[in-house]
């Protein structure tokens, strides 16, 4: 006998709540093997294929492809078999593995049997549930709630942060923050209206692209950034990357760059520095144990900062392997969202395109971003005498609410020791 089971979006990884259609790769009528590709997910941070739960025939799509949809929510109609496995009504979307992986247990979660209730579990209000829409169609969780009543914040005049509009409970105690400390003023002008002359280009922008506008515009008004920059002699590190360049290429197939130890210098000082680790939290500074580095990658469209968690216990080779990898699947699309969260501190290579000079964002959440320049010969005096000697700018843009300017000139000092410490001696592995 057949049986017809939905299909709901999955939630692909930790941190992702929700995710953009972008194909189908099944039509109705077309069956459909467990665990073989249906659909390609956009999300915030990667782009998915999903597979199928069940085997069957694809009845019904229930999201077309360009809709955005919530985890959990119903995407298609399969028919089954007899046997077909189904989930509880109240199993909630599972993190599904992605790009390839095989799950080693049917992925519970991710069908839904036909004319399923949603009613929450007994003895808990609709209302406190995780994700559900509250007055004025916000979406409320009970902290955020809690954290409202104890504030006495309007959650309707609370504008969320979270993916599709959520509200934070970060988000309400901004908003009370705020509330006491701004005095009473007229409300700013409305933008001026953009005027669209003969011949201009209009470019709607990616999902990815609006995103990373939004975070990038939080950063700068949540955060007072303060900056400062060093000048590193890289004499060593030159050397050394000259005189283990050939044999690393031959053994590990790819080129060593002069990032792994700008890298490395960075964990030497976060070591040193462990406040410059951390996170503020309005009243408190939360100082991190593990050191998870996030790495810049520019791609033409978009930016992306892969995480290396616990990178202070690799080697300069380790690195180099751990770089590598990241860049290469950032290229081709194939990071996982948890690559993609989680930092605690970020390095950026900006110097690689030429630059001498950054003032680089600061990634919400982290204490500071490094950044690393072009390396350029230059006549500089050596012991009273000119010298031409290879130099480079680092950069440093700090959260000052964490570091104050000595705290961050020490912790850029120690960067700079460590870069100008490296000699041919200096191990890789």
């Amino acid at each position: 006998m057949a049986t017809t089971t939905r299909v709901v979006m999955p939630q692909l990884g930790e941190s992702v709540h929700e995710g953009t259609i972008s194909k189908w790769l099944v039509k109705p009528g077309d069956k459909v093997v467990e665990f073989e590709p249906m659909l390609e997910v956009d999300t915030d941070k990667v782009n998915a294929e999903v597979p199928a739960p069940v085997t069957g025939i694809l009845r019904e799509i229930l999201a077309k492809e360009g809709e955005t949809v919530q985890a959990g929510a119903e995407i298609a109609v399969v028919e089954t078999g007899d046997g077909a496995v189904t989930a509880t009504p109240e199993a909630p979307a599972p993190v599904l593995p992605i790009h390839g992986e095989v799950a080693a247990e049917p992925p519970e979660g991710l069908v839904k049997p036909e004319g399923a209730s949603a009613a929450p579990p007994p003895g808990r209000p609709a209302a406190d549930l995780p994700g559900e829409r509250g007055g004025e169609g916000h979406r409320f969780s009970p902290g955020v709630q809690m954290a409202a009543s104890e504030l006495k914040v309007d959650l309707t005049k609370v504008t969320g942060s979270g993916l599709g509009g959520r509200v934070t409970k970060k988000d309400v105690q901004d908003y009370a923050s705020k509330a006491r400390s701004a005095p009473s003023a007229p409300p700013a002008p409305a933008p001026t209206p953009v005027t669209r002359s003969e011949g201009d280009a209009v470019v709607q922008l990616t999902r990815v692209r609006r995103l990373i506008a939004e975070n990038m515009a939080r950063s700068k008004q949540t955060i007072p950034h303060a900056w400062q920059t060093q000048e590193v002699d890289m004499s060593g590190v030159v050397a050394s990357r000259s005189a283990n360049k050939a044999a690393f290429q031959k053994q590990e197939g790819f080129s060593l760059t002069y990032l792994p130890y700008v890298m490395m210098a960075a964990l030497s000082a976060l070591r040193e520095h462990p406040e410059v680790n951390s996170t503020f939290n309005e009243t408190e500074l939360i100082v991190h144990r593990d050191i998870n580095l996030g790495i810049s990658v520019g791609l033409e469209d978009t930016l992306l900062v892969p995480v290396i968690r616990r990178a202070d216990g690799l080697s300069l080779a380790g690195l180099a392997r751990a770089v590598n990898d990241l860049a290469t699947r950032a290229r081709n699309k194939q990071l996982k969202a948890d690559e993609l969260a989680g930092g605690t501190f970020t390095v950026n290579n900006s110097g690689t395109f030429g630059t001498l000079f950054s003032y680089s964002v600061i990634t919400p959440g982290q204490a500071g971003i490094l950044t690393m320049e072009a390396i350029v010969e230059r006549p500089v005096a050596v012991q009273g005498m000119i010298g031409i000697k290879p130099m480079m700018y680092l950069c440093f843009s700090f959260d000052h609410r964490v570091l104050d300017g000595l705290q961050a000139a020490r912790f850029l000092t120690s960067c700079r020791k460590w870069l100008e410490a490296v000699t041919v001696e200096t191990p890789i592995y």
